[in-house]
């Protein structure tokens, strides 16, 4: 339990660094997931008998790192919950891109569909049936001449499945490290992190920003680059 970064924690939420390649939630591979870890977290602490309960609010994909809460309280869930449907909950990214992006800001809108048999999604027409609309605005941080990598801010304004992938890949600049829909770092570790988080506490009704950065090392060295 020592691996676990806790960035904030009261009776009502807990908000944690999910580590990269650990899902958010127990799935079918029967791997360790960030679930399960914070419930045994958190028994362990509070030498809890019986089930903890702990609730899920949102997800990352299971090679994102980043920054998730989870809810302690049945109550917490639900308004946390309600946050995401009402588009309170704001969730910002990091992400290290092939090429240089010429436009320093910008936005992206696609309809994306969901391959269930593949698990992967694809850019479609808006006629596609069940074809969702995907936006996102992009901002360009810092630019790395030598590796031929871009360092992006990402906003997400819709919560698509597999959505920055997706959209970045699009629009010619897949993240590196992506083995899904990526062109270059076939085998390293994907540069996409959650790096902010803004909620309102479900009690205080307090508005409540966390921020986590990965490591400067590997592909993410290029945060060094910030001036």
């Amino acid at each position: 339990m020592n691996n676990l970064k806790i960035l904030y924690e009261d009776n009502h939420i807990i908000v944690v660094e999910k580590i990269p390649n650990i899902p958010s939630q127990a799935d079918k591979t029967g791997d360790i997931d960030m679930l399960t870890l914070i419930k045994d977290y958190i028994k362990e602490k509070y030498n809890k008998p019986g089930n903890v309960y702990l609730g899920l609010v949102h997800r990352l994909d299971r090679p994102v790192g980043g920054v998730m809460v989870f809810a302690k309280t049945s109550k917490a869930a639900s308004r946390l919950s309600e946050e995401v449907r009402n588009k309170t909950f704001e969730k910002k990214y990091l992400a290290v891109v092939d090429g240089k992006i010429e436009k320093e800001k910008g936005s992206l809108e696609d309809y994306l569909y969901k391959d269930e048999r593949n698990n992967m999604s694809k850019v479609v027409t808006p006629t596609k049936k069940n074809a969702k609309l995907a936006k996102l605005d992009y901002e360009v941080i810092v630019y790395d001449e030598a590796k031929k990598l871009t360092l992006v801010k990402v906003n997400l304004h819709t919560g698509r499945h597999h959505q920055i992938r997706v959209q970045l890949s699009n629009f010619g600049h897949s993240i590196f490290g992506d083995q899904k829909y990526g062109t270059r770092g076939q085998g390293k570790q994907i540069a996409l992190w959650a790096y902010e988080l803004k909620i309102v506490h479900p009690t205080t009704k307090e508005e409540m920003i966390f921020k986590d950065l990965p490591e400067s090392i590997g592909t993410w060295s290029i945060l060094k680059k910030i001036k």
